[in-house]
């Protein structure tokens, strides 16, 4: 799952759109903007971000700049424990021809010390879209969490690991939002094929355009 692997498989599968969200890390955005560029998809920076209740949300950015800052912010509000390699893999930051540059040690996949409200605030202080993980899934994801999507939040989007459970959950929880179906995926052969699609304008076309209008269309 190294960037360059991961828009190797994307590019197999017909994908034209691809974020990378990391779990509480966007160090390797860097790369896959590279990787993403040589096989000619848009690449999208973000991160798979662990609140303090224990909850996931996807965060995505228009510009790695402003990716890059949020992670700044994010690192040192994870909770400290040191990753061991043996059970839970290296997580190795590399450049866009995977090359390693370093190992980060602290346990990414760690919650951090930031709550849902104050995690949307610094989203969106830095411009990004923020929207809940997996919420069909029942580990991490805000229904398994809470109980529902709270109506305060006032999500434009949520996202579905599948749309098997779609109709239902929306109608339980009284949803009318965007929905989107993400791989999630944690090796190359759960990305997904490309089954499912968003309209956005991008004349004239440039992958910052694409960035910005996907971002515009899922922030709250």
């Amino acid at each position: 799952m190294t960037p360059a692997n991961i828009a190797g498989m994307a590019s197999l599968k017909g994908l034209t759109l691809l974020a990378l969200t990391d779990h509480n890390s966007c160090r390797n955005c860097p790369a896959f903007f590279e990787a993403c560029n040589a096989f000619g998809i848009v690449p999208v920076p973000g991160m798979e971000l662990t609140t303090a209740e224990d909850i996931h949300l996807v965060v995505l950015f228009p510009t790695l700049e402003q990716a890059m800052a949020f992670d700044a912010q994010i690192h040192p509000r994870i909770i400290p424990v040191k990753n061991r390699p043996e059970i839970f893999g290296n997580q190795w930051v590399v450049d866009g021809d995977d090359n390693l540059l370093e190992t980060e040690e602290t346990l990414l996949i760690n919650a951090t010390d930031l709550d849902v409200d104050s995690a949307i605030e610094l989203v969106e202080r830095y411009g990004g879209a923020v929207y809940p993980a997996h919420i069909d899934r029942p580990s991490n994801g805000m229904i398994a969490i809470l109980g529902s999507v709270p109506k305060d939040y006032r999500f434009r989007s949520v996202e579905f690991n599948d749309f098997e459970q779609r109709d239902r959950i929306l109608a339980e929880q009284g949803l009318d939002c965007i929905t989107l179906c993400s791989s999630d995926a944690h090796d190359l052969g759960r990305i997904n094929e490309a089954e499912h699609f968003l309209d956005l304008e991008d004349e004239p076309y440039s992958s910052a355009l694409v960035r910005r209008r996907l971002i515009e269309l899922l922030k709250r």
